[in-house]
């Protein structure tokens, strides 16, 4: 089921070259995700002179991890999805993705009207 509709102004059809963008752009965030967990996951190099400035250290380093882990997640998970055909329809309400929204964040899962009651919900 891929994105061939069209909603009032807004082009959210996704042609072949479309597809093709967006799986390479998915392929090289997940090289570059997969790299940063791993120099993430390293053992930093220790001040010992100051703990209070290595702890900080190593918690910033806990949160850049977390969060790159999770955008991995979200990039295999758009990629997986793209395999099974079902790439580009929003995970809640089913319609199609704004093409324009996924050629910059390809790894979307919502449209735009669910994405904003989704966060204003937090």
């Amino acid at each position: 089921m891929v994105n061939t509709q069209t909603t009032g102004r807004r082009d959210v059809r996704l042609s072949p070259e479309d597809l093709a963008a967006l799986l390479d752009n998915l392929h090289e965030q997940r090289l570059f995700r997969e790299e940063q967990v791993r120099q993430l996951a390293a053992p930093p190099r220790t001040d010992e002179s100051d703990p209070r400035a290595s702890a900080a250290r190593t918690e910033v380093r806990t949160e850049l991890a977390a969060s790159a882990r999770m955008v991995l997640a979200d990039v295999e998970a758009a990629l997986r999805r793209l395999a099974e055909g079902r790439y580009g329809h929003c995970h809640l309400c089913r319609r199609p993705i704004d093409r324009a929204h996924l050629m910059i964040v390809p790894q979307a899962r919502y449209c735009a009207r669910c994405r904003q009651v989704r966060e204003a919900g937090r």
